[in-house]
């Protein structure tokens, strides 16, 4: 299931099922407001995730405003938050979904498979009138993080995207706002502009006026509008630094589009280095 609603997430809380729920909230200009707003108030038993520290590694200037982890690190993270392959996970944000899904892919991509996204995010909860609760809960480590993958599945290198260009073997949809995918009032990194070739699906597109995802039928039909006749699985998700490119990958799942691809280093590794093309 790869959303949840907030009544069915009260009611695993209240059947006390054995469940793993983790707060994502996070704020790319304040990184340290997504944690300061779990401890004002956060679902019960949540457990805070902090993408820059948990869900990235290291930056060096070349690659990205988000890396990706190691496929080490990463699972000793999952160790840290008791991750293991058979448990449920829940993940909520404040933004509907938009750091979620980070972790949601991560997740899949090492093999987790029963991960769902509270749909509408905390404000949902809240809204429902639900209990929230300030306290900071510990992490509890599992000794073992079951069998592990060598490489995350899915994932295009820069070298990757480079060589594409010629091929055009995949396709790129970038994911950002489509004045930031023309070039325009790019705040965020260095240069403006887009990978030559690529498409722009804005990831708030996803979502209707409540804040929560669109049907699988529109999401469906909006992405074919896009996409045509390529093959989901010949999509390669890109936007500013590899976080929203997973709200599109989600929103195309739900829309029974499968097997899409992410270039986590997206567009702040890409235009790190003067020599790589952009289109305007």
């Amino acid at each position: 299931m790869l959303l949840i609603e907030a009544t069915q997430l009260k009611n695993l809380l209240d059947a006390h099922e054995d469940f793993l729920l983790f707060d994502c909230r996070f704020d790319l200009l304040n990184s340290d407001l997504g944690r300061a707003s779990f401890l004002e108030a956060h679902i019960p038993s949540a457990v805070y995730v902090h993408v820059d520290h948990d869900l990235s590694s290291e930056k060096n200037g070349q690659n990205g405003r988000h890396p990706l982890p190691s496929i080490e690190q990463w699972q000793k993270t999952c160790q840290s938050l008791g991750i293991q392959a058979d448990r449920k996970i829940v993940l909520y944000d404040n933004q509907s979904g938009m750091y979620a899904v980070r972790m949601w892919w991560m997740l899949r991509a090492t093999g987790h498979q029963n991960v769902s996204i509270l749909n509408g995010g905390f404000a949902t909860w809240v809204a429902a009138g639900f209990t929230v609760e300030q306290t900071d809960n510990p992490r509890v480590p599992t000794a073992s993080s079951g069998a592990w993958p060598r490489t995350y599945a899915n994932v295009f290198l820069t070298s990757d995207i480079l060589s594409n260009l010629s091929s055009k073997t995949y396709t790129v949809l970038d994911a950002r706002s489509p004045d930031r995918f023309r070039g325009e009032n790019e705040t965020l990194d260095p240069v403006g502009g887009h990978i030559p070739g690529a498409l722009n699906r804005f990831f708030k597109d996803n979502l209707g006026s409540d804040g929560k995802f669109k049907s699988a039928d529109v999401l469906k039909q909006e992405f074919k509008a896009i996409i045509k006749d390529i093959p989901s699985e010949k999509i390669i998700h890109q936007c500013g630094s590899g976080i929203t490119a997973c709200h599109n990958m989600f929103a195309m799942e739900l829309a029974g589009l499968h097997s899409s691809a992410i270039y986590p280093g997206s567009w702040s590794e890409w235009c790190a280095n003067s020599t790589r093309p952009i289109e305007k």
